[in-house]
This record gives C-alpha cells, structure tokens and sequence, in this order.
C-alpha cells in the first residue's frame, strides 16, 4: 500500500514540475500562441496533417483541377486496352519503385482504376470541405444569434433547430442526393451542409450564453458597442475553439455520408465520380477484381481519421483542461523514485 503511494506521490510531483514548466513556458504568450503550440506538440495531429495534405496534393496534381491538366497520362474517363490479365495491378509490393502503367488495376472496360480514384478523392475533399463551410457559417450565426439574444428569438431559433435534429440525416441527405446532386459534387455539399449545422449551434448557443454574462460583454455593451460588434467581436473569438473543433468532426461525418449516399445510389451519379460512387460501382467485383474496391474504401478511411485526428489535436489545444497521460517513461521514473524513497 506503501509503495502504491509513493507512486502516486511521485506522478503528482511530476506533474506539478510539468505544470511548472509548461506554465513558464507560456509565460507573455497570448491565448492563439499557446494554442498553436498546443496544437504543433500533438503528434496525432501533425502526422494527420502532413498525410491529408499529400493526399490532397496527389489527388489534385494527378488529374489537375479546372482547366489545369495533371501529371498523370491516363483520364478517369478514358478507356483502352486491359494490360494485365483481368486488369490486376502494375504496382507491387515486391517492386515499389516501379508504378508501371496502371498502378491500381483497370476495371472491365480498360479504365485507368488510379486516375479513377484520384478524380474521386478530389470530389470528395471538395464536398467535405463545402459541408464543413456551410455548417460553419450556418451553425455559427444562428447559435450566436440564439444565445446571444434568448427570449423569443432563442425559442424561434432552437425550435427550428429541433426540427432539424429529429430528421433522419441519411433519407433527407438521400432525397437531396437526388434533386441535387447527379453528376455535382459541389451541389450536394450545400445541400447536405444545410442538414448537419444543428450539432454545432446548439454548441455555440450554449458558449454564447455563457460569454453574455461575462465582464468583457458589458464592458462592450457600456462603451457603446451594438449587438453584432459585440458577437461577432469581443464573444466571437472566446467561442473558436469550440467552432473549429466540432467543424472537423462535422467534417470528418461528412465524406462518411457522401460515401455512404453515392454507394446507395443517391449521391454523386455517372458521369460524377466520388469515392463512394466508385466503391457502388465496383461493388460486384469484389471477389473477381477486389483492387477496384480497395482503394476507394482506404481512401475514404486515411481521409476520415486524417480529419478526427486533427480535430483531437486541436479539441487538446483549445480545452485548457486536458491534461496528457503521463507516458511510460514518466511512469518508471516515478517509481524508480517511490523505490529509492522506500530505501
């Protein structure tokens, strides 16, 4: 039992020196530094950061984007002749370095399965960009609106909130698939990013209730400021961290249910090309041909714990209560420490 407290005696002590020092070294930082260094020490988040942002860069220099051509020679659209046998796979683990001329297989018709892929992942990236942007702009004004002003305007705001929250995200996201989406990706990010906002304003009228009631508001409110300067000024800012977190978690929910809404047939539709539209369309060969559904399937996966990731890192950086869980070398010295005490 002894020793069990030195333990905990000793973790104690290490963590009051790592809250010493942690507090030192923020030391005449403003609040967005040591959040941003927050952020930059979670290796979770870094590492997630550095794997999207190649993605996205593969995806987008591979097929280029507008008018802009990519660097690879073969169209998501184009077909030709089957190389291989049953269109398996140029690229092997044996021989990494080499590519060759179709390194993800080509499906039935010739069709180049990696040009495929990359025009679906830039889909994908853009519709989970576009949710996250609608949800934000969306979510924000109407939580502040309702916590800021409550009364009337709170019940109004939330009850139509309500509304929204008891509808069944994956039929309405189906039936605006339908009338909007077809062949537009940046169409079905609207549509779908005006269903998924009701999480995130009930969370910032939640923050926005509490921030009226402190000094700062009143200060503003007695030196003369209106209600928008107020909000989006002094009350705003306080309110980011809970914004941009639950903004990628929105995010990371949101290439999940494009996926989901074009492999049941309500998404993105031919001649559109999305990660899931592609796995929906693939989906008889996966005992012939599985190279055409693994790579859209791993895809969609890198990119959604890629975004959770991030958002984790940053919900760590924000939230000045999270504290790290002492790592197993912090443990031994610990106890090492409660064993030389005990002598």
């Amino acid at each position: 039992m002894s020793t069990n407290n030195d333990n905990q005696n000793a973790l104690a002590l290490d963590e009051v020196r790592d809250n010493a020092i942690e507090s030192k070294e923020t030391e005449g930082l403003s609040q967005g530094k040591i959040v941003l260094r927050k952020f930059l020490r979670h290796k979770g988040a870094m590492i997630s950061i550095v794997v999207l942002v190649l993605v996205a860069i593969l995806a987008f220099s591979a097929q280029g984007i507008g008018g802009l051509p990519g660097w690879w020679k073969y169209s998501h659209t184009a077909s030709g002749q089957v190389v291989n046998p049953g269109g398996a796979p140029t690229w092997s683990l044996s021989n990494i370095f080499s590519l060759g001329e179709h390194p993800f297989g080509q499906d039935e018709i010739g069709r180049d399965n990696f040009a495929r892929v990359m025009k679906g992942t830039q889909i994908s990236i853009i519709v989970m960009f576009i949710i996250g942007a609608v949800c934000l702009v969306i979510g924000t004004i109407i939580g502040a609106l309702a916590g800021y002003y409550r009364g009337w305007i709170d019940s109004v705001l939330m009850r139509i909130t309500d509304g929204f929250i008891i509808l069944p995200v994956i039929v309405v996201g189906s039936i605006l698939g339908v009338l909007v989406g077809g062949s537009s990706g940046p169409m079905l990010g609207l549509a779908l990013g005006c269903i998924l906002w009701v999480g995130l304003a009930r969370l910032v009228r939640g923050d926005f209730m509490s921030l009226r009631e402190r000094e700062f508001v009143d200060s503003a409110r007695v030196a003369g400021a209106g209600d928008f300067r107020i909000m989006f000024k002094h009350m705003l800012p306080n309110a980011m961290g809970v914004i941009i977190v639950n903004t990628t978690l929105i995010m990371s929910q949101a290439i999940v249910l494009e996926a989901a809404l074009s492999y049941l047939g309500f998404g993105i539709q031919p001649p559109g090309i999305s990660l899931g539209q592609l796995i929906s369309e693939y989906q008889t060969s996966f005992a012939t041909r599985p190279w055409l559904f693994w790579w859209p399937g791993l895809f969609i996966i890198v990119i959604a714990l890629c975004v959770n990731f991030i958002g984790d890192g940053l919900r760590d950086a924000f939230d000045p209560r999270m504290k790290t869980i002492p790592s197993w070398r912090k443990m031994k010295k610990a106890e090492r420490m409660a064993q030389k005490g005990a002598k």
